[in-house]
């Protein structure tokens, strides 16, 4: 009994698999992920921040000043950076404001708070729900900290949304603690930001 040529065996398995992906309409490449760029839009994106005391809880927020992140689903590389007004941060009492403004961000000598993704743990979905950690640098008060943050992303054909919840030790990475005799407050502050946009 003669038996089959590998070579040709294979040849042929290789002409059937791109017949049939031509028939439906679909080309080797475009099996193949495309990058993923998404721009975060100050309008469309919400920097929340929670710190609590003994006697209340203090919320407040930032505003976005730029932000695009790409992400190569064939190779998990991110790249991009979040930026942040960190002068913008104000969470409804004048005093308060003024003094982490002063005290703690010094935000007229550090204006900028940014975030810059260099790793994702986790499988990114070109459509539909995703849960992944992003590893990155956060650069606060003049100097950088490795961070991982949990990110939920939503992809759509035309639409996505990331929402993701974190907290930033802020005490521990160098910055004054502003509790007084009277009021204690917690060392680390939780973040929560919501962005959405329109995807390429």
């Amino acid at each position: 009994m003669e038996l089959a040529d590998p070579m040709k065996t294979a040849t042929y398995s290789r002409l059937c698999t791109i017949a049939i992906l031509w028939l439906t309409g679909v080309t080797p490449a475009q099996t193949q992920p495309r990058e993923i760029s998404l721009g975060l839009v100050p309008a469309k994106t919400s920097v929340n921040f929670t710190l609590g005391d003994v006697l209340h809880t203090v919320h407040g927020s930032f505003n976005l000043k730029s932000g695009i992140v790409h992400f190569d689903p064939a190779t998990s590389r991110i790249s991009g950076e979040i930026l942040v007004d960190a002068a913008s941060g104000h969470s409804g009492s004048e005093g308060r404001d003024k003094k982490m403004h002063s005290e703690v961000l010094e935000s007229a000598r550090y204006p900028d708070i940014g975030f810059r993704p260099d790793r994702v743990d986790g499988r990114v979905a070109t459509i539909g729900a995703s849960v992944v950690q992003v590893h990155g640098m956060f650069v606060i008060h003049g100097a950088e900290h490795e961070i991982t943050i949990p990110v939920r992303l939503e992809m759509s054909p035309d639409h996505w949304t990331a929402t993701s919840n974190f907290a930033v030790p802020y005490v521990k990475w160098g910055m004054k603690n502003p509790s007084t005799f009277v009021l204690r407050v917690d060392q680390s502050v939780d973040i929560d930001i919501q962005a959405s946009g329109e995807t390429p």
